[in-house]
């Protein structure tokens, strides 16, 4: 019997009605079903998914074995049991709620014979908005190094790997890991690997987001998600000899999986609960986040982690809250260098010098962040009229950092924008707005949008409010219809737009709450 190309590893617990697709999009795969075998495990799912893989099985009894077994608490096991199994050259692991383009594992089954490789990745999207980090699919590449490639950022198992490395390095998942089992595998798996590759021409895989988020990753909670990158970081600086190559590892686990931990949702965790997370997690800052690594890190995630290890517990409740509500903090420039305000800048007992909220030249979050000065409606050449915001940054020199690529939108509408000659203090920017744009944007809901600002590839950023709170407003006519448009500060304290129709149904009920009862 001949042996197959490619073995694909299904753990499968409770994931209907995904499975079904899942096990569609794996039994119409252009690489034929003769090329093609399939190790699907159940671990004691209660919804029918067991039933559905035997469905399966009996419809294609040559290409999948079902395996079941009692519930074992997370995919490590159900992927081992797989593994022991396993005939292919290679092995694909798919989560049971994803599914695969209908080529895909011919595709990658060809790059890794034409090119040798011990691992290769196929483009991932996301469905249902479920977050894929994308950077390391910008181009197909043949050779690429897990040190010096944005691969750390991508270390699920959704891959294609040569069943040799496997076995010759006896990999296998570590089944005490509830959460994350897979990123010790596919860590290893890389550092062994002679080449790994990456095929950027294709949508490979589709990585599915549950409507409910029962996905393992969305449910778990703190503590768990903690214990999972304390393994994790611990796992590769055994793996890697400490400096440039490890810290290129761990980066991405400072910058992702640890700076996750203090999202807005750790405020609501009982006290005991975040004193914990707070500890553990500067635990790891001392033990492992070098000066490399920091100086890597975007700044706000710097301050985070670095006030859980250094600084006072009140800051980093108040970082936290702060930026939920406020966005970016203000900058502080001294001389050649700025700074993030964050809570604790500047005193002697925050416990972290400087260094920690120092911005780097080209952050671009930063460079969008501007502060709202003034507002004046004007005509524009047309004799249309329009809205000019003028808006400061603290940088002198942020038409050359910026080189051209700052907008400003409401919404989906795009502002004229120009920065004027800078000055000592900063640079200020023009943005202008034509009534009619924003009347067609928002008028249909009344709806309020923020002013916001992106400058390259960063992050929308919008534009705080004016310091001197005050209403803007202007009717606009489009034919027989008026519209009132309104600049004003939201609750956020966020520069922002409000456009509503004017009907005589609102105007007779402004003139009521108006006018004294009785109409005296």
């Amino acid at each position: 019997m001949r042996q197959p190309d490619v073995t694909v590893v299904v753990a499968v617990y409770n994931t209907m009605p995904d499975l079904t697709t899942c096990l569609d999009s794996l039994v119409n795969q252009t690489i034929g079903q003769d090329r093609l075998e399939i190790v699907a495990v159940d671990d004691g799912s209660t919804d029918g998914s067991g039933a559905e893989l035997d469905r399966f099985a009996a419809a294609y009894p040559s290409v999948l074995t079902v395996l079941h077994q009692a519930n074992s608490g997370g995919p490590a096991g159900p992927s081992n049991l797989a593994l022991d199994v396993a005939t292919g050259r290679y092995v694909f692991f798919i989560g049971a709620d994803d599914h695969l383009g209908r080529e895909a594992l011919e595709r990658l089954v060809a790059a890794a014979d034409r090119w040798g490789s011990d691992v290769v990745l196929g483009r991932m999207v996301g469905v249902n908005k479920r977050y894929v980090h994308q950077e390391i699919f910008d181009r197909t590449r043949s050779d690429i190094d897990l040190y010096d490639s944005p691969l750390p950022f991508s270390l699920s198992n959704t891959k294609l790997f040569r069943r040799d490395l496997i076995e010759r390095h006896h990999l296998r998942f570590p089944e005490d890991m509830a959460v994350g089992s897979d990123q010790p595998f596919t860590v290893e798996a890389c550092v062994r690997a002679n080449r790994i590759s990456v095929l950027a021409d294709y949508d490979y895989y589709f990585a599915v987001k549950r409507l409910n988020s029962t996905n393992i990753t969305y449910r778990s909670d703190h503590l768990a998600r903690l214990e999972c990158v304390e393994r994790i970081v611990r796992f590769v600086a055994g793996l890697v000899e400490p400096g440039e190559r490890r810290d290129a590892v761990l980066r991405r686990h400072f910058a992702w999986e640890i700076a996750k931990l203090f999202r807005p949702d750790f405020l609501a965790l009982d006290a005991e609960t975040r004193e914990q997370v707070r500890s553990r997690v500067g635990k790891l800052v001392r033990e492992y986040l070098t000066d490399r690594i920091r100086d890597q890190l975007e700044t706000d995630t710097r301050v985070l982690i670095g006030t859980a290890a250094y600084g006072r517990p009140a800051d980093l409740l108040t970082i936290i809250r702060q930026t939920a509500t406020d966005g970016l903090p203000p900058t502080v420039v001294r001389g050649q260098r700025w700074f993030a305000a964050f809570p604790g800048f500047g005193e002697a007992d925050a416990g972290l010098s400087d260094e920690w909220y120092e911005l780097k030249p080209t952050a671009s979050r930063w460079l969008a962040a501007l502060n709202g000065v003034s507002v004046r409606w004007v005509m524009g050449a047309e004799g249309d009229r329009r809205v000019r915001i003028f808006a400061r940054s603290p940088r002198s020199d942020l038409a050359e950092l910026v080189g051209g690529d700052l907008s400003v939108r409401v919404g989906e509408v795009e502002a004229v924008v120009r920065l004027s000659p800078a000055d000592p203090m900063g640079t200020t920017v023009e943005a202008t707005f034509r009534l009619s744009d924003l009347a067609a944007e928002l008028a249909a809901s009344g709806t309020t949008r923020a002013v916001r600002v992106r400058v390259a590839g960063s992050a929308a950023v919008p534009v705080r409010g004016l310091r001197s709170p005050m209403m803007h407003r202007a009717v606009h006519r489009d034919g027989s219809r008026l519209y009132l448009v309104t600049i004003n500060n939201n609750h956020k304290g966020q520069l922002a737009f409000t456009v509503w129709p004017v009907t005589l149904r609102r105007v007779a009920a402004r003139l009521r709450r108006r006018l004294p009862r009785g109409g005296k």
